[in-house]
């Protein structure tokens, strides 16, 4: 049942996970919500997939490109305090 998931995209899942809940407790402020930093982490770890697609160096887990994910991920957090999420 599982095998047509891909593992990548499992483990990319958890690292976006992981990333955001470490970065929203380092970086704890009470403007920044928690959707809009897993938002940002996740737009930084699909840049990271691109800069792995384009064959560019990097750390990699499996088939996630990590050093350059957490890094687009980090950048990206400065932008949390102005992402306004209106969810139901």
């Amino acid at each position: 049942m599982w095998g047509w998931i891909p593992p990548g995209l499992v483990l990319g899942v958890a690292f976006v996970l992981v990333l955001a809940q470490v970065f929203h407790v380092a970086w704890h402020s009470p403007v920044r919500r928690y959707r809009a930093v897993l938002l940002l982490t996740a737009a930084g770890v699909f840049a990271g997939q691109v800069w792995n697609t384009l064959g560019l160096p990097g750390v990699r887990a499996g088939e996630v490109d990590l050093l350059p994910a957490a890094l687009f991920a980090a950048a990206l957090q400065s932008l949390a305090r102005r992402v306004t999420l209106l969810l139901p």
